[in-house]
């Protein structure tokens, strides 16, 4: 799947892209059974875990997941995902031949529940040497404005690095003022993805819709893109490059960096970083 010029200049100008139709539907289907059997096996935790972040009032009766922990981890189908051949063909594009993934997850939004995800920026959690660094979002349903589909705030990307700090910790989220207003929905079918620049601000609100909202989210960046923050070992760091070659000198850039520290005592998933957070602009 090539992109067109057209493609290519949106996402350079206005930070992300809607790109139609990267996985068929017979994969569709498989992420949405394996999907199935996580908030099934769910049912069987009553507090978050190392593989399972559970929604309030989560229970056995009325499972509630909230996120699916590495879920490249835990099951081949999202491993697969991860690798999908015309999904890199697509990241070569944006990123370069050397392509290399940072993490994944699998956010679930329950039926007329779903927590949000307040306005943020990816780069904050992960500042690199250069930005060649985006996430990827699969749509495993039907993403629409009803069901809490991702919101973003076009050619943020190009703006200042925002401040995700609050009373002096890192809390994973900014001011919420006038964002809402500015911002426009990537709508998605399954089996669509989308790709946002990991400066781009963004966020999600509650699902209002009687339907299930899952969105498996990958980030990938640029081989030479070498993180700031979090490094752990060369085998482990080169364990993640998909595409390319080892590279040992990381490319330098001047991009605006702010540093996520010092960390808030309440740790755990960004739903529960962000829960410090003092006014949301989604549950007002």
């Amino acid at each position: 799947m090539t992109l067109s010029g057209e493609q290519l200049n949106e996402y350079q100008s206005r930070g992300y892209l809607a790109v139609r139709d990267v996985f068929t539907p017979d994969e569709v289907r498989e992420l949405q059974a394996v999907t199935d059997e996580f908030v099934e096996q769910s049912r069987h935790v009553t507090e978050h875990t190392e593989v399972f972040d559970l929604e309030p009032g989560h229970s056995f009766e009325e499972p509630r997941l909230r996120r699916l922990k590495k879920p490249h981890m835990r099951h081949p189908a999202y491993d697969r995902a991860l690798r999908n051949e015309t999904l890199l063909h697509v990241l070569r594009q944006l990123l370069g031949d050397g392509v290399r993934f940072l993490n994944t997850k699998l956010n679930l939004k329950s039926p007329e529940f779903g927590s949000p995800v307040e306005w943020h920026q990816d780069w904050a959690f992960y500042p690199h040497t250069n930005d060649d660094v985006l996430a990827v979002g699969i749509a495993i349903d039907d993403m629409r404005v009803e069901n809490g589909c991702l919101m973003v705030v076009p050619g943020s990307h190009r703006s200042p690095v925002r401040d995700h700090h609050q009373d002096g910790y890192f809390v994973g989220a900014v001011d919420p003022d006038g964002l809402t207003e500015s911002a426009v929905p990537i709508e998605l079918s399954a089996g669509d993805v989308s790709i946002h620049h990991a400066r781009l601000l963004h966020g999600s609100a509650p699902n209002r819709s009687t339907r299930p909202r899952r969105f498996l989210l990958f980030e990938y960046a640029a081989a030479d893109a070498w993180p700031l923050v979090n490094f752990t070992d060369w085998a482990e760091f080169n364990s993640r490059l998909l595409c390319g070659v080892p590279v040992s000198s990381p490319r330098l850039t001047p991009v605006p960096v702010r540093i996520p520290l010092p960390a808030h005592p309440r740790q755990g998933s960004i739903y529960e970083v962000q829960s410090a957070l003092a006014r949301s602009a989604f549950n007002n």
